[in-house]
């Protein structure tokens, strides 16, 4: 079934209040509301946004230069009253074993109101294609255990889970002391 009509491109700075709300959205959703740090400035300074008036697309991205600290993109899907709906964030990691590069999905979100309508899968399909473009090795991301209409969504769209990996994370005073651990 073909998605409802809807327009995906990647995200503007004229974008980010509304990419700011859909992440308080979905850590609202994943109970974690208090744990976002995110704000407009911080957003601004992180993601490579493409030009004013310019649609940038999966298979023929413009935007600004990912860098280090400028490292993600990320795409809107606007809907057909052209209002936000959804959003992919992510960014270019690498795979030794293929030596190639990829596309690591931080955030996948559609509002609840615009559910249903396969706007989920348009933006995955985008990430896809700009894996093809760039003859990338794949596409990753996480999901909640808890999270089961996700985990049921990403099994029928062809994803495995990753069961023989355990994902690990340094971060806060745990990142700073590991920093310095053999200072």
């Amino acid at each position: 079934m073909a998605p409802a009509a809807c327009k995906v491109r990647h995200a503007r700075r004229e974008d980010i209040p509304s990419i700011l709300q859909m992440i308080r959205e979905l850590a609202d959703y994943e109970h974690e509301l208090d744990a976002v740090e995110a704000t407009k400035a911080s957003l601004d300074a992180t993601i490579a946004f493409a030009p004013d008036n310019i649609d940038s697309t999966s298979t023929a991205p413009n935007t600004e230069p990912i860098t280090r600290t400028r490292p993600s993109r990320c795409f809107i899907l606007f809907n057909e009253k052209d209002e936000p709906a959804g959003m992919a964030l992510y960014f270019y990691n690498y795979s030794t074993w293929r030596a190639k590069a990829g596309i690591y999905l931080e955030d996948l979100f559609v509002r609840p109101s615009e559910r249903k309508k396969n706007y989920g899968k348009r933006l995955l399909v985008e990430l896809a294609k700009e894996v093809v473009a760039m003859d990338g090795g794949r596409l990753d991301w996480s999901v909640l255990k808890w999270n089961e209409p996700s985990i049921k969504f990403y099994e029928s769209i062809g994803a495995k889970a990753m069961n023989e990996w355990v994902g690990m994370r340094v971060d806060g005073e745990g990142l700073t002391k590991l920093a310095s651990l053999l200072d």
